[in-house]
């Protein structure tokens, strides 16, 4: 188990003033918002704009003709990598974005009063306020589902909430804020035996386990390259084909035309209906090349890196009285390294803030899920989010700071307020 996968990223040594640094002084633990950067990936993205750099599709010149190349070659390689077709595969700029193409260009499409969206409380915003949208427009109703103590969702929630008037179910593939991987091929089972569609939100799963559209049969899934050591401004929309093929473009303009007369235009089919204007060629070679980098790691070291670091991560939180962990706070299967916690008798911001001061970066906020938050009681949590380039002495690090951080900020209360 190689614990020194840091040294390909360049960022996370940066305050040291030299790559390769060991360790580095930055004990960077909030991956579950973004990532860092491998330099493979970065030199990817430099090398496109200054060896090529050009519009594809659009020119019989060569270097016209390299970027169609590579812009569809990477295409190829997320497809591979996710277990679909190169024709189910939309690039966007981010999930967000593929969330809102399926709400506005399927569900709106589809669903009428009486129809029910199904979701668990514990979405992201961005896989929730697209679906009151939706619900305001069309007179459908969301219902809720609610994932117990441990974060886990039950048989009988779910069944009794994904009946015969649900179209659509949402749900995130692991949580961003519980870190609760969910059962979604039962899931799925369960949405399709009613008839219903399922949308996949993948962003907190997609670079930490093997994802398989095809195995788990859901109907469309999102994700965007920056949570998984891709460039920003990069997203991908997964769809059956016949769910695509059958929804009206999401933006009009571009390459996505096929003929316009005065009066009438006619559209592209498969992906390129959906990609309107000049496309992120270098994202999308820079998602390749992450992809690519995930490959050479494989998932089996990658899960076992992160399955220690979390086991080590909840082993010490549980032994500080003072932590309260929200969500399973054991390290099992359905359970991912994501972990929202809050500290006894202190704000979430001072937390993040005295940890900061060490060089330890983590989230602070409601993290987007501010119903969950209401719902566990609270405005807001801290989340510490390691990953495989994470080693265990920041694990430690972390520990320790935490385990200071209540006395720190008392003193500095008393030192302000003697």
């Amino acid at each position: 188990m190689n614990s020194c996968y840091y040294k390909d990223f360049p960022a996370l040594c940066a305050l040291d003033g030299e790559p390769g640094c060991t360790p580095p002084s930055l004990a960077y633990l909030d991956n579950a918002a973004t990532t860092h950067k491998p330099s493979a990936v970065l030199e990817t993205v430099e090398g496109y704009y200054r060896d090529c750099n050009a519009n594809p599709y659009r020119g019989v010149y060569r270097t016209s003709a390299a970027s169609t190349r590579l812009y569809e070659g990477s295409r190829n390689i997320v497809a591979d990598f996710v277990g679909a077709d190169a024709s189910e595969i939309v690039f966007t700029r981010n999930a967000t974005e593929a969330l809102n193409l399926v709400a506005v260009c399927y569900a709106l499409e589809r669903l009428s009063e009486g129809d029910e969206i199904a979701l668990p409380i514990s979405e992201h915003h961005s896989n929730l306020v697209v679906w009151q949208r939706v619900c305001e427009k069309t007179g459908a109703k969301l219902v809720f589902l609610y994932p117990d103590e441990n974060g886990r969702l039950r048989d009988g929630e779910m069944e009794d909430k994904i009946g015969p008037a649900t179209k659509l179910v949402a749900i995130a593939h692991i949580s961003n804020v519980l870190g609760t991987v969910f059962p979604i091929e039962k899931i799925t089972a369960l949405a399709h035996s009613m008839g219903a569609v399922v949308v996949l939100d993948c962003t907190q799963g997609v670079a930490h386990r093997p994802l398989d559209v095809r195995k788990l049969d859901v109907d469309f899934a999102a994700f965007s390259g920056h949570k998984m050591y891709g460039p920003m401004g990069i997203g991908v929309l997964y769809a059956k084909a016949d769910l695509l093929e059958s929804m009206p473009p999401f933006l009009l303009g571009g390459e996505m035309i096929d003929t316009v007369q005065d009066l009438h235009s006619t559209f592209e089919s498969g992906p390129k209906r959906f990609e309107a204007g000049t496309p992120n060629v270098a994202g999308a070679v820079g998602l390749a090349a992450a992809i690519d980098y995930l490959n050479r790691i494989g998932f089996e070291e990658i899960e076992e890196i992160e399955r220690s670091l979390t086991t080590r991560l909840l082993d010490g939180m549980r032994s500080i009285d003072s932590v309260r962990i929200y969500g399973n706070p054991y390290a099992t299967l359905d359970r991912s390294g994501v972990v929202a916690f809050g500290v006894v008798g202190t704000h979430p911001q001072d937390i993040a803030l005295v940890l900061d001061a060490r060089n330890i970066a983590i989230r602070s906020g409601s993290h987007c899920a501010q119903p969950l938050h209401r719902r566990l009681g609270i405005e807001m949590s801290c989340r510490v989010s390691p990953c495989f380039y994470n080693t265990p002495e920041q694990i430690d690090r972390f520990l320790d700071a935490v385990g200071e951080a209540r006395r720190t900020i008392s003193r500095r209360i008393m030192s302000v307020f003697p």
